[in-house]
């Protein structure tokens, strides 16, 4: 890594990379310097693990409606775009903060603290975020994690021997995007969860990304068992989304709050799918631990 403004933290087991913009991990690292993350290639994507909010996916037209107002608001939202306070650098920790300002709240107009909590321990990264809000009204948002993991994984294995291992089966059907607008499509799909193994490949992305909205696991492995493996918990995400640029070397795991608009919808903000109201004073927390897995 050549930014010099990135924060790094480390345990020893693992080092941890993150850029003040966007409070985004950009890469974690073991003792020997494999890289879990992205190579972030340009022919494909240069994200690494984005923070989305105050929305996941896009509202119709880049633009929503809130008590009768209308308002701009670009897919996944500003937070990714934003650079945060580091209000907190330790050995094998971190914290940065997001508030609103005049810019954001010509987009969102509400009160809200952003923050994003880095902790490493052992061969475990966790990464919490926690949205406040010190307003006068109810805040309505939705959160998503957007890691950019390294396929294939350290260890050796090839990429088509990864598999993402469901802590429950996955039976349900998952939902597609409408490549045009980015929005929910309304009809079912059929899942390509063969109990609670995923075998993904480039073809399944073709379409865009892979979405459980009624999920019923909230942890997941990654990689090939007896080689390099990752385990991702997200207890506080009921929605999932799994996706790569076809033919990139990584693959997104994301736990989410929320989805893209449905197609066509018009509604109010805060009839959008997953949004959370949050009262004056209250805050929500969203937690997701990624542990390195020895090989066996």
């Amino acid at each position: 890594m050549t930014n010099p403004d990135l924060v790094t933290i480390t345990s020893g087991d693992l080092t941890a990379r993150i850029n003040p913009l966007g409070a985004e991990l950009w890469s974690l690292t073991d003792r020997r310097g494999r890289e879990y993350m992205t190579d972030a290639d340009p022919a494909f994507w240069t994200g690494h693990a984005p923070v989305l909010f105050p929305i996941v996916g896009c509202v119709n037209g880049n633009r929503y409606r809130y008590e009768g107002a209308e308002y701009e608001l670009s897919k996944h939202g500003f937070a990714r775009h934003s650079t945060f306070e580091v209000v907190d650098a330790q050995d094998d920790r971190a914290t940065f903060r997001l508030t609103d300002s005049d810019a954001t709240r010509a987009h969102y107009p509400f009160a809200f603290v952003l923050e994003l909590h880095f902790r490493l321990e052992a061969a475990c990264l966790h990464v919490e975020a926690s949205v406040a809000n010190p307003g006068e009204a109810a805040l309505p948002f939705s959160f998503g994690f957007h890691p950019a993991f390294a396929w294939p994984l350290p260890g050796g294995a090839a990429k088509a021997d990864h598999v993402v291992a469901f802590e429950q089966p996955e039976p349900q059907p998952i939902r597609r995007i409408e490549p045009a607008s980015g929005l929910v499509l309304p009809e079912p799909f059929a899942t390509p969860v063969e109990g609670h193994l995923l075998s993904p490949d480039a073809s399944l992305f073709e379409a865009d990304a892979l979405i459980w909205d009624h999920l019923a696991s909230r942890s997941v492995t990654f990689g090939t068992p007896g080689a390099g493996q990752l385990a991702i918990a997200f207890p506080d995400s009921p929605m999932l989304g799994i996706w790569q640029k076809p033919g990139a070397a990584y693959l997104c795991i994301e736990p989410w709050q929320g989805i893209a608009d449905p197609l066509g919808f018009c509604g109010d903000l805060r009839d959008k799918p997953g949004i959370i109201s949050l009262a004056p004073g209250e805050a929500r927390g969203f937690r997701m631990d990624v542990a390195v897995l020895a090989a066996d």
